[in-house]
């Protein structure tokens, strides 16, 4: 890896996050500023917590801290979907919840592999 661009999980969370802002801006405009804020926020905290944890990469608890928030971040987020789900008809929020689903997934499994396999 010469670039957290080389992680699938970044690459994956940047793509997911410019959809969620997309998706987040469809909201009622009163909900913008508070439901779409905490939406916007909460995704781009996944792409930015695997970024400052690759920063910290050659300390290895400092790695797996920051990929952990990043998965933190992730449930926020699916929590947020989640809520705008029930709240509200837009078409694009049942993929983006199944695609972080599957994201969660992904951040899990690179945290085992970080847990056995990195060395600092």
């Amino acid at each position: 890896m010469k670039s957290y661009k080389d992680l699938d999980i970044y690459n994956l969370a940047f793509t997911y996050a410019i959809e969620t802002h997309k998706v987040s801006l469809k909201l009622p405009k009163y909900e913008l500023y508070e439901q779409g804020s905490q939406l916007r926020r909460s995704s781009k905290s996944i792409k930015d917590n695997i970024v400052e944890g690759y920063g910290r990469r050659i300390y290895k608890q400092d790695f797996l801290k920051f990929l952990t928030y990043a998965h933190a971040s992730l449930l926020e987020c699916l929590s947020q979907l989640e809520m705008v789900d029930e709240l509200y008809e837009i078409a694009e929020i049942k993929e983006l919840k199944q695609k972080y689903d599957i994201l969660g997934g992904k951040i899990f499994s690179f945290i085992q592999y970080v847990e056995k396999n990195w060395r600092t």
